[in-house]
């Protein structure tokens, strides 16, 4: 493989003269950058990025952290990513954490001993944790997505499960329904806790009781939406309509309805949370709170490169603002 020092020979100049063609930090000549691009050329030779990076002491690469599922919204988060990162010259090293703890530090080790120029963390395993992520490392730029409360110095962008909670339960209660349940997603999850929280204050600013029977708690997968509409089911009649606190649960209770010989929405009601794309293609099509996650991935990228770029200092929390999309499995009640 040809070297630097192979083209600096053939064409007759310095390493430092090709190295300022290649890279276009100072003017040369135009015979010469000609000849040592057809010096380039002719030995076939490629630039090595690690020695560059090395030398200009970042690497154009961003690591992320992601807990696999099922949930098609972690893929749109990372397809936005991803776009964010080609469109502006980066490179993304993708991990899955598999929801392990101890896999999750393996391979934050690896992206810091690889010299990744920032992080970008979507992945809930330290949640109520306390959890120094660069106890062995320099620190990098560091962006957290729809994470709980965290120890050390970074940015935060994050879905407003609040406001989102409030919303779906809203919309319930302005199609006729007063009672109405609500499938949580894991409770030691702030993303959980919240949607929960909005559920209860529309349900309290309507007047309407929050009846505990109808609430259950699944793991924010399709058979844990199974497994918490079982659980409202025996424990007596159900409710009119259910708030199931993402897109995943809501299939799961759906599929699990259709099964039993309850119709949605004619007997009972549902919305969900995230508008995956899916959403829209099951039967009834799934009334459902939009996250702009394609969004989120940009800008979580947009802060990483801000950061590097403006050195500004860390603890910015930028919230992205859920809305409503009204489809076929809410039915009015006069």
């Amino acid at each position: 493989m040809a070297t630097i020092k192979d083209v600096a020979k053939h064409a007759g100049v310095s390493t430092s003269t090709v190295s300022h063609v290649l890279n276009k930090t100072r003017f040369v000549s135009e015979d010469i950058s000609v000849r040592v691009m057809a010096a380039v050329k002719e030995l076939n030779y490629a630039p090595s990025a690690l020695a560059r990076s090395l030398k200009v002491n970042h690497t154009r690469t961003f690591g992320m952290l992601v807990t696999t599922s099922t949930n098609p919204f972690f893929g749109e988060v990372v397809k936005g990513v991803e776009r964010r990162c080609y469109e502006q010259g980066y490179n993304l090293i993708l991990c899955n954490t598999e929801g392990d703890l101890a896999r999750m530090r393996d391979s934050l080790d690896i992206l810091l001993q690889k010299r990744v120029d920032g992080l970008l963390l979507m992945c809930s395993e330290v949640d109520g944790q306390a959890f120094d992520l660069f106890s062995r490392h320099q620190p990098v730029p560091t962006v957290v997505m729809d994470w709980g409360p965290i120890d050390f110095p970074s940015d935060k962008i994050q879905d407003n499960s609040h406001h989102g909670g409030y919303l779906a339960t809203k919309h319930l209660i302005q199609q006729g329904h007063t009672q109405i349940g609500c499938l949580t997603g894991p409770l030691d999850k702030l993303t959980a806790q919240q949607r929960l929280s909005g559920y209860v204050q529309a349900m309290e600013e309507a007047g309407l009781d929050v009846n505990k029977q109808w609430i259950a708690s699944g793991n924010f997968e399709c058979e844990g939406g199974e497994i918490a509409f079982n659980d409202v089911l025996a424990r007596g009649p159900l409710p009119t309509a259910l708030f199931v606190c993402n897109d995943m649960m809501a299939m799961g209770v759906i599929n699990t309805a259709s099964k039993k010989g309850i119709r949605v929405p004619d007997d009972l009601s549902i919305v969900g949370y995230d508008d995956i794309k899916l959403a829209k293609y099951i039967t009834p099509s799934l009334t459902t709170i939009h996250q702009p996650k394609h969004r989120l991935g940009q800008q979580a990228v947009d802060i990483l490169l801000d950061r590097i770029q403006n050195k500004h200092q860390a603890n910015t929390v930028i919230q992205l603002e859920p809305t409503l999309v009204e489809r076929d499995s809410v039915k009015y009640i006069p």
